[in-house]
């Protein structure tokens, strides 16, 4: 599918990025373009990988000529640029709708009026009952992929979302392990907290499967296990030989919730249940107004949200098998690794 052909991923710097090109370099695929506004990311991965295919264009999706610049002669998108922390959000939330909201949007007409094949957004948990201006800003995000996968013929354009990448940039457990390694107490919210647990590498998995089956206006969500943040804590200091090491509890954060949602009632009424994965369809009422007046739907009351509190729950050898398995922290656990 992707033989010979030109790949471009927004925010391709990132750890999702790299996840990528770890994925796609070593096989037939013509050209991956990195686009995204960090010229030292951009040289670090340029050295890092130091192959041909990869192509690096510096910009911003706040600037749609930068884009349209990056997006000629692209067969496939992968839009993963966004502001992701939730303090800086919740700080300059505007910040957060010029590039999650407009810059998406800035993304979609480059890749429509390119003739892009197909474009996957990603989204995130947060975007679910949003309750800081992060999540508001992903759940818009949404909104603008589905109406304009709504109305297209052309360019087939899709959304995943995920919960918790585990080790990715920003994520608690390099944070943990930090902590471990300088002996520091571990700082944890609400130990009964729980977060999906997913892969880097699952991450890529489910935009690849967003790709190969969604149709435009479909939302695609991972089913995933989970584990509270107190397994997590005490499963990261004995894999690390301080089972006796302090963790301190400092109670949960601004803007952070008890357990991540990945699909609303309403949502989970319509999914489709595709094995490892949800397919949420777009909801394809044209512009007749009354129909989202006369129109309801009765078994949304009885309907059930995904989220990480009912999920399968990790016990402390299966979610030490998964901390193994991450390439992010590979060298970090080297020596636990060898031993284990």
């Amino acid at each position: 599918m992707f033989k010979n052909k030109t790949l471009l991923i927004t925010g391709g710097t990132g750890s999702f990025g790299n996840a990528v090109l770890r994925r796609f370099l070593t096989t037939d695929i013509g050209e991956i373009r990195i686009f995204s506004r960090d010229e030292l990311k951009q040289d670090q991965m340029r050295r890092l990988y130091n192959n041909d295919k990869l192509k690096f264009y510096l910009g911003d999706v706040r600037d749609i000529n930068s884009i349209d610049d990056a997006m000629s002669g692209v067969d496939f998108v992968f839009h993963a640029a966004a502001l992701k922390q939730v303090p800086s959000c919740e700080f300059y939330p505007m910040q957060a709708v010029q590039t999650n909201v407009i810059g998406t949007e800035n993304v979609l007409n480059s890749a429509i009026n390119a003739n892009v094949k197909k474009l996957i957004g990603l989204s995130t948990d947060k975007a679910v009952y949003p309750i800081n201006a992060m999540g508001v800003s992903k759940a818009m995000m949404e909104r603008v992929i589905v109406a304009k996968g709504r109305r297209l013929g052309g360019t087939m354009i899709a959304c995943t979302r995920y919960g918790n990448v585990m080790a990715s940039r920003g994520s608690v457990i390099p944070l943990f392990i930090d902590q471990i390694r300088n002996n520091k107490p571990i700082t944890i919210t609400d130990p009964e907290m729980t977060r999906f647990m997913m892969s880097l590498d699952q991450a890529v998995d489910l935009v690849l499967f967003a790709f190969e089956n969604g149709t435009s206006g479909d939302i695609f969500v991972q089913k995933a296990p989970a584990a509270t943040i107190k397994l997590l804590a005490e499963t990261l200091t004995s894999t690390m030989g301080k089972a006796n090491h302090k963790i301190n509890i400092i109670g949960t954060r601004h803007g952070e919730k008890l357990y991540e949602t990945l699909l609303t009632k309403e949502e989970m009424v319509k999914a489709v249940d595709m094995d490892s994965y949800y397919r949420v369809p777009a909801d394809n009422r044209d512009l007749n107004y009354n129909k989202f007046f006369e129109e309801g739907e009765k078994v949304i009351t009885q309907a059930g949200e995904y989220h990480s509190h009912n999920t399968h729950r990790l016990n402390k050898d299966e979610l030490t098998k998964l901390l193994f398995g991450l390439n992010e922290i590979k060298d970090d656990l080297k020596e636990f690794i060898t031993n284990e």
